[in-house]
């Protein structure tokens, strides 16, 4: 700790994210990486982004993506927020929408980014446990909440609720902001984004990381009622006015152009996300029911641990929580067809 941090710096505890490691011939089974490579369009679009128009400022309102998302999910301009990266959407809307008197509730295991964004704003929370097979019953988050936050489907146990829950939640709710956190549901759920008409307290986020390939690019948005994405463009506004730069923009829009190559590309993982829970399960796992690009496992006789080191070993690395509840779990994300059966062969190896 050094003497020129602030007070709120000091009782920081930072987000950890998954490890980026420089290893040969690895299989990176650890951050939910698409491994299907962006769209061609995509990449013709950052090609010709790289010109002289870089000296220039970008659309600080990005207006033309605005527009494009608004399109994709039959909305207005003026429904439609972004970002830099949907952790960044995330952050804003914390401090624009999430912050009362009463606490905010999220679940207990969940995207451990939230208890962070509540350190760094001072957001009163709570943590409200999913029950034993790790659903989150959204008839817990009644009681005294003063906003409500979760992932769907759940991140990291990849769980998912129905709009019917949803939307009953929201109606119950109807004086507080409910922030849905969809980074994953492209690979198995409807996004609650078909709700914000009828719902002025839904904030829907989304980022193209995943189901669009675009980890590396950096683009997420949200969706709500324009009183809501006001809120989160005064905040951007006092923080950055340009989020998203040139390239991103473009490409962004490039990939929700290409849909044809989204639907492919998600159609493949769902496809080997099926056979590998079954080899899991065959192999003595327990996996979770799960609706994103990951699986949530555990071994009924093996620690989790060394189950990780053990595939480390190989060249293979997953993601292990050591945490309360889940510290048995490995997530799993799904990669190539290639990928996944190194991952199977080499586990099959371990437990023999």
């Amino acid at each position: 700790m050094s003497k020129f941090w602030s007070p709120v710096v000091a009782r920081l505890t930072p987000y950890v994210p998954g490890e980026q490691p420089k290893i040969t011939n690895l299989v990176k089974l650890n951050t939910n990486e698409n491994p299907y490579g962006p769209s061609p369009k995509v990449l013709a679009a950052l090609k010709d982004a790289a010109s002289d128009h870089l000296r220039l400022y970008p659309d600080a309102n990005a207006d033309d993506l605005k527009a494009t998302i608004a399109r994709y999910h039959d909305l207005t301009p003026a429904h439609v927020f972004v970002g830099n990266g949907s952790d960044e959407v995330l952050a804003h809307a914390f401090l624009a929408l999430l912050k009362h008197d009463r606490p905010l509730c999220f679940p207990d295991i969940s995207y451990s980014f939230y208890p962070v964004y509540c350190g760094l704003y001072d957001i009163d929370y709570r943590a409200v446990p999913v029950d034993e097979a790790y659903r989150i019953d959204l008839n817990d988050y009644d009681d005294g909440a003063g906003a409500v936050i979760f992932p769907n489907p759940n991140a990291p146990t990849g769980r998912l609720l129905g709009l019917a829950d949803i939307e009953a939640l929201l109606t119950r709710l109807h004086d507080r902001v409910v922030v849905i956190d969809e980074a994953y549901i492209d690979f198995g759920g409807d996004s609650a984004i078909a709700l914000v008409r009828r719902h002025p307290n839904l904030l829907v986020v989304q980022t193209l990381s995943k189901s669009r390939s675009l980890a590396g690019l950096r683009v997420g948005f949200a969706v709500g009622h324009p009183e809501l994405i006001e809120a989160l463009e005064r905040v951007k506004n006092s923080f950055n006015s340009y989020p998203l730069d040139r390239p991103a923009q473009l490409g962004a829009i490039a990939a929700f152009e290409d849909e044809a190559y989204f639907q492919e590309a998600r159609a493949k993982v769902i496809a080997s996300r099926e056979w590998l829970v079954e080899d899991l399960k065959e192999l003595g796992f327990d996996v979770l029911p799960s609706a994103a690009n990951f699986v949530f496992a555990r071994h009924p006789q093996r620690d989790a641990g060394e189950l990780a080191a053990a595939l480390r070993q190989r060249v293979i690395i997953v993601r292990h929580f050591k945490l309360p509840r889940i510290d048995q779990f490995l997530r799993i994300s799904i990669g190539t067809d290639a990928e996944c059966e190194a991952l199977v062969k080499a586990l099959s190896e371990i437990l023999a």
